[in-house]
């Protein structure tokens, strides 16, 4: 060989590891931005009118930006109760005005806090509870613009990481909240030592998924935590951001501030905090403090589990399902709005599960027989690592379903994740009755539906060389 072909190989050699260092090269941002509404704003989660009179915690939107092998995605967490799919796809085509991100490499979902605003639009319901307020139009109006900054601010902090993941458990807080009783029926919270409750008509999903991201040297970038467990813990007129809130304080008190802690809903369209077997069970803030506090604890405990997963290749697929409407039978529009004229006018009030129905049939109605277009999306970090959007309330069963169908050890689910339709009960639930089904937009078979779609994706992802 040639002194110059014996230079280059030698050079060639010693070029190969940064070459490959290079091109596994991952880069991740985090930031969150303010987006706690005035006061004054309606309040979301319950069938009646509040408004917020003060803060105890601010709301944020956010982000976590990965970026691989020319590949950008986008993880945005909002302290709201839902998504809508008219101001996600503005705030996708905002964010990649500012920062060259795919809208569809964007995942906005959110934690489902019932002490945050009303989000504008989308059913007759949130308009007959302040969704038709100025402060509330103009509130929805800013979240695009808000949620945008957000990931622009992440994408302007990229820098060099590695990522672990583990599977932390915690099986003492969160209850289904639908029960089998005796008298043949299945209730939905049906009281704290009530003699009629047999046990419970589901199961729960102790699983704590977390992702860790920390620079080269070791210093804490951000976590993602996931966990199915409703979010009304506290109630009251006070914005709240709920135990995620003493979650991320406590995280960041042990990790530094500097580390942003993002949660997302799991799965938990059936499953609450109310342990029925707890007659003074704490409530309110105290009782957000006391969940986020064994909820830290457990993530402290996964901690000397992290394993460090590899990141290549990200990819980010999604597919549109078409989700057929319930049955409006003769009679039900008539009745509905018979239902929601009397509601608040003295006299008489109808029936909470008839109000509830009448707000469903009002809405289905005005979609004239088309059905729910929804989206299905899945970001996987290499072999190990997928996440999952899902578009409403989930029952349990369906996230975990899609868990056992999963190629990847670390499958986290987002649930109210770019848009949503409300709840989506399992076909089982269906025969059931009661709060989730009778609220339904949705037909049966609609969750099983997305099960499908979303194990198709990942079997998918899991394919590609």
């Amino acid at each position: 060989m040639s002194s110059i072909a014996t230079k280059a190989a030698a050079v060639a050699t010693l070029l190969l590891p940064l070459l490959q260092a290079t091109a596994s090269d991952l880069r991740i941002g985090a930031a969150q931005v303010k987006i706690t509404p005035p006061l004054g704003a309606p309040m979301a989660g319950y069938y009646n009118e509040r408004a917020a009179k003060g803060v105890h915690d601010d709301l944020f939107a956010k982000s976590i930006v990965i970026e691989s092998e020319g590949v950008t995605v986008a993880l945005v967490a909002l302290d709201i109760i839902t998504t809508q799919r008219e101001f996600v796809e503005e705030a996708r085509r905002r964010t990649q005005e500012k920062t060259g991100i795919p809208g569809a490499h964007v995942m906005i979902s959110a934690t489902h806090a019932h002490t945050g605003p009303v989000v504008s639009g989308g059913s007759a319901r949130t308009a007959a509870f302040g969704g038709n307020q100025d402060l509330a139009a103009a509130y929805t109006k800013s979240l695009p613009d808000l949620i945008a900054e957000s990931v622009k601010q992440a994408h302007a902090r990229l820098t060099p990481a590695k990522v672990s993941a583990a599977h932390g458990y915690e099986d003492t807080l969160a209850f289904n909240r639908r029960f089998h009783m005796k008298d043949g029926s299945v209730g939905w919270n049906p009281g704290r030592l009530n003699p009629n409750i047999l046990r419970p008509a589901g199961p729960t999903d102790p699983d704590l998924p977390l992702l860790y991201f920390a620079s080269p040297g070791g210093e804490p970038l951000a976590m993602y935590i996931n966990y199915s467990m409703h979010l009304d813990t506290v109630g009251g007129l006070e914005i709240s951001a709920d135990y995620p809130f003493m979650l991320a304080r406590l995280l960041g008190g042990i990790k530094g501030p500097e580390m942003l802690t993002m949660f997302t809903l799991g799965t938990a369209g059936d499953i609450n905090h109310i342990d029925v077997k707890w007659a003074d069970q704490p409530k309110g803030h105290a009782e957000a403090a006391r969940i986020g506090t064994i909820l830290a604890g457990a993530v402290l405990k996964a901690y000397p589990h992290l394993e460090s997963v590899a990141h290549t290749p990200v990819q980010c697929r999604s597919a549109v399902v078409q989700l057929p409407l319930p049955e409006i039978k003769p009679g039900d529009l008539e009745k509905a709005r018979d239902a929601v004229a009397r509601r608040g006018k003295g006299g008489k009030e109808p029936p909470f599960l008839e109000v509830v129905d009448a707000f469903k049939v009002l809405d289905v109605y005005e979609r004239g027989g088309r059905p729910h277009e929804v989206e299905v999306q899945v970001i996987t970090l290499g072999r190990d690592v997928a996440l999952v959007s899902l578009p409403g309330e989930i029952f349990v069963e369906l996230g975990m379903a899609v868990k056992r169908a999963s190629p990847f050890k670390y499958t986290i689910i987002a649930q109210l994740a770019n848009g949503s339709i409300g709840y989506i009960p399992t076909r089982q639930a269906w025969t059931q009755g009661n709060y989730e089904v009778v609220s339904a937009r949705c037909a049966a078979g609609s969750g099983e539906m997305l099960v499908e779609t979303a194990s198709r994706l990942l079997r998918e992802a899991a394919e590609i060389p």
